[in-house]
C-alpha cells in the first residue's frame, strides 16, 4: 500500500509536466514516421521499419532516464525526500515507486512505438510481445542510470547529463541510424563496449525472431543493468543517511 501511495504521488508529479511526458512518448514517434518518409525517397535500404522500430524503442528510453533523473533530484532539492524519510517508507518503498512507474510508462511507450509503425506498414507478430519482454531489463538499465544521476546532480545538471550526453550517446553509438560497421576503427570497438548496441541488436533479434543472436547481446545488457542497479541503491542509500 505504501509502495502504490508513493507511486501514485510520483505519477502525480510526471503528470504536472505534460510537455515533457508528450516530448518522451510523442518524439520517437515523429522519428518513426520521419525517417519512414525518407526511406520511402531513397534507394538504398538504411530505416527499414523491421529494424527501425525496435531501434527506437530502445532510444526512446534515454527519456525515461530523463524522467526518473528530474524527479529525484527535485524532490532532494525541495527537501520532499527528507520529509518522506520520517515517514514510515523505507528505501526500497521510494526506489521502487520511481521504478515501476515510470517501468510502465515506457511500455506503454514501446506499445506506442510498435502501433504507429503498423500503421506505417510493419508486420506485426508474436514476436512484439518478446520484445516488449526483452525491453524490461534494458529499460531497468536506463532508470537506474536516472536514479544515479537524480542522487547525485542538480536538476539543472541533470537536465545536461541525461537530456545531451545521455541522448546522443544513445543515438550515436547504438547502431541505430547507421551500420557500425561503416564506420569501423575506434568508433566500433566503443559502441561494441558500450551497453546501447547491445540493447539495439536484443530488440531487434527478439522482434525479427532472429534467437541466436539473442543471448549473446542479453548477457552485455544484464551485466550492465546489474552494475546500474547497484549503483543507483547505493547512492540512493547514501543520500537517506545524509538526510
Amino acid at each position: 500500500m505504501r509502495l502504490l501511495t508513493f507511486s501514485w504521488r510520483t505519477a502525480k508529479e510526471i503528470l504536472r509536466d505534460p510537455l515533457n511526458l508528450f516530448f518522451g512518448l510523442g518524439f520517437p514517434l515523429v522519428l518513426i514516421g520521419l525517417l519512414t518518409a525518407i526511406q520511402a525517397n531513397i534507394p538504398a535500404s538504411m530505416f527499414e521499419l523491421n529494424l527501425l522500430t525496435p531501434g527506437i524503442t530502445v532510444f526512446g528510453l534515454s527519456f525515461m532516464t530523463l524522467f526518473s533523473a528530474t524527479l529525484i533530484s527535485k524532490d532532494r532539492e525541495s527537501a520532499l525526500l527528507q520529509r518522506l524519510y520520517t515517514t514510515p517508507l523505507t528505501a526500497s518503498d521510494f526506489i521502487f515507486g520511481y521504478t515501476l512507474l515510470i517501468l510502465l510508462i515506457t511500455v506503454v511507450q514501446a506499445i506506442i512505438c510498435y502501433i504507429a509503425a503498423a500503421l506505417l506498414g510493419l508486420e506485426l507478430k508474436i514476436t512484439v510481445l518478446y520484445a516488449i519482454l526483452f525491453l524490461i531489463p534494458v529499460a531497468l538499465f536506463y532508470i537506474a542510470l536516472g536514479l544515479i544521476c537524480g542522487s547525485v546532480f542538480t536538476s539543472k545538471q541533470v537536465g545536461g547529463i541525461c537530456g545531451a550526453l545521455l541522448t546522443n550517446l544513445s543515438a550515436w553509438l547504438s547502431g541505430i541510424w547507421f551500420d557500425v560497421d561503416l564506420v569501423g576503427g575506434a568508433f566500433k570497438k566503443i559502441a561494441n563496449v558500450l551497453p546501447f548496441i547491445h540493447a539495439v541488436e536484443l530488440e531487434r533479434a527478439a522482434f525479427n525472431a532472429d534467437y541466436t543472436n539473442i543471448l549473446p547481446h542479453l548477457w552485455w545488457v544484464l551485466g550492465y543493468m546489474a552494475v546500474a542497479v547497484v549503483g543507483a541503491v547505493f547512492l540512493f542509500l547514501r543520500q537517506m543517511k545524509k538526510q
